[in-house]
């Protein structure tokens, strides 16, 4: 593999917007006299940021998997309940870009919040993150055929990232599109592949989604931004924002 910079490895956003695969109930109004319907705000996490805490590794020599402290990733993991893999990429990420040049303060419980809506840390259907990073058994989501509330997204990969020859689908735990992937896939790993069944690779890449398109994610405002950019949803921007406020509850006890 060619030697990239950190700058080069983490940098270089896309104003590209993903389309996921996760379904959102909304609750019906109470029985008798119909309520009238008011559309839901955009919320961001409002717990104080836990850092991650890294070892002194530099992402570009290592990847993300190596830079998380051991005592702080298992600490961490049993008491926020992720899985103790997928958070290695999480904190991995907020250490490699807190080394870098983009200043976006992206941080493990908001990837976490992502990866939790998109997958479930990878474990939908009986699924997991082995210990090199590869999701097993690998995700694919359902046909952007514009059915069903999807988007309606032909085939711009002939099939090779999604085995979908007629429709994109989305894949892997962050729930990348084909065309997505083309411009943003990232080597979060370092071995010199860009795959987005594999958890370092797919964080870093939505790392960079969520840094060109949020500013500086320690804003509110800017933290919405972002997060939009991934789903234009408001009820999966508030599904993240209430996941990543659990973890960094969980994690300052």
């Amino acid at each position: 593999m060619e030697k990239n910079t950190r700058n080069s490895l983490i940098g270089g956003g896309i104003a590209i917007a993903s389309v996921v695969g996760v379904a959102f109930a909304l609750g019906n109004a109470p029985s008798g006299r119909q309520a009238e319907w008011t559309p839901p705000t955009s919320i961001f996490p409002q717990e104080q940021l836990v850092p991650a805490v890294g070892n002194g590794q530099l992402f570009g020599e290592y990847g993300l998997a190596d830079l998380v402290d051991e005592e702080w990733l298992a600490d961490t993991a049993d008491a926020t309940g992720i899985p103790i893999r997928a958070l290695r990429s999480y904190a991995g990420a907020e250490i490699a870009f807190s080394q870098g040049s983009t200043q976006c303060n992206v941080d493990w419980s908001t990837l976490a919040g992502v990866g939790f809506v998109e997958s479930r840390h990878g474990t939908l259907q009986g699924g997991r993150i082995l210990d090199n990073g590869q999701q097993d058994p690998e995700i694919f989501g359902i046909p952007l055929d514009g059915q069903s509330s999807t988007a309606e997204i032909p085939d711009t990969d002939g099939g090779v990232l999604d085995g979908d020859e007629v429709w994109d689908r989305a894949v892997g735990p962050m729930q990348f599109i084909p065309s997505t992937w083309d411009y943003l896939g990232s080597d979060g790993n370092l071995d010199g592949v860009r795959d987005p069944q594999n958890m370092d690779d797919a964080v870093l890449a939505a790392g960079r989604h969520l840094c060109f398109n949020g500013g500086d994610l320690t804003n509110g405002d800017d933290w919405i931004d972002a997060v939009w950019s991934y789903n234009r949803s408001v009820e999966y921007n508030n599904a993240v924002a209430s996941a990543a406020d659990r973890y960094r509850q969980a994690a300052s006890q």
